[in-house]
């Protein structure tokens, strides 16, 4: 299986963050950046599908700047065997984030059999990209999943709803995945990991 993990790097949660001096975006030089948290979820997703489907790939895709690669170092040491980084300004809107994320899985010569990423993201809080990314490449698309089970070929996820309740759904593969908390437990990024990846 080509697994895509599509990942977004945001403040911690713990970073001050102000106005930049034109009060066009935020001020990024004294900030530190960290992998969106529901993104690794998608991650952890990832790696857990890889160990059940022998000869598996994941690749972690990233748009953004390249003053920073925090995200896709985390990424790499937790074991991600691949990462794209898709150089652009960290101010995009969704449609532009999803557009570049296609672009860059159609490029990377692997046809997808499933895509992968955060519900959303904890600094802009759009909810849109894995919808948006879906669309763009004409493929199913299930958010807010809180668990996952199935083959190369089929799945079945469960979905949040309001007032606590779960849907199920039965989805074919290729997909679109977007994972919430819950789903899984995240493994720490090896030491190790991020002494090779930080070549």
């Amino acid at each position: 299986m080509n697994i895509f993990v599509c990942v977004k790097q945001v403040p911690d949660t713990e970073t001050k963050v102000v106005p930049n001096a034109d009060g066009s975006y935020i001020e990024t030089s004294s900030i530190k950046w960290i992998m969106n948290p529901y993104d690794e979820f998608a991650v952890e997703q990832a790696l857990l599908v890889q160990a059940a489907n022998a000869g598996s790939t994941v690749t972690v895709v990233r748009v953004g700047s390249v003053k920073d690669t925090e995200a896709l170092r985390t990424a790499m040491a937790m074991g991600a065997d691949d990462s794209i980084l898709v150089e652009a300004n960290d101010n995009l809107d969704s449609y532009m984030i999803a557009k570049a994320l296609k672009g860059a899985i159609e490029k990377s010569g692997k046809t997808p059999d499933l895509i992968l990423t955060g519900k959303q993201a904890i600094d802009d809080d759009c909810l849109q990209v894995p919808q948006i990314l879906a669309t763009m490449l004409n493929l199913p698309s299930v958010s807010v999943v809180v668990g996952y089970e199935g083959s190369a070929t089929d799945i079945t996820v469960k979905r949040e709803i309001e007032g606590g309740a779960l849907e199920v759904y039965g989805v074919k593969l290729p997909a679109v995945i977007a994972c919430n908390k819950g789903i899984n437990t995240p493994r720490y990024a090896s030491l190790p990991g991020f002494i090779v990846t930080g070549k």
